[in-house]
């Protein structure tokens, strides 16, 4: 069974970058035709999926936040990685990383963190 979770901090300044890590245990992020996504959602609104990184190590971006957002692998820590810079108010959201057979399709989610943008 594929586990997600995850990490980071909480509450991110104004202008910085937000960096989250998703750490995979049950299966490993480089086999198997998997896309393993960031998805976020903001307070209020509908869930807005941010990028994913192919098993490949492809990688594939919102038009939205293509310019601010990306997406690594550390494949020895079975892990990968969001940077999203120059964070601003409109950022704060539930961030969850998620796997699936296909960009925005998933069968498996992490329990999400929430990230504030604030000074």
């Amino acid at each position: 069974q594929v586990q997600l979770q995850e990490s980071g901090p909480g509450l991110v300044k104004p202008s910085q970058t937000l960096s989250l890590a998703c750490s995979v245990s049950g299966g490993s992020i480089a086999a198997n035709n998997y896309y393993w996504s960031w998805i976020r959602q903001p307070p209020g609104k509908g869930p807005e999926w941010i990028g994913a990184i192919f098993y490949s190590g492809d990688t594939y971006y919102s038009p939205s936040l293509k310019s601010r957002t990306s997406i690594s692998r550390d494949t020895s820590k079975n892990q990968f990685t969001l940077h999203l810079s120059s964070v601003t108010p409109e950022d704060t959201a539930l961030y969850y990383c998620a796997r699936g057979f296909a960009i925005q399709i998933y069968t498996n989610w992490g329990p999400g963190t929430q990230v504030t943008v604030s000074s």
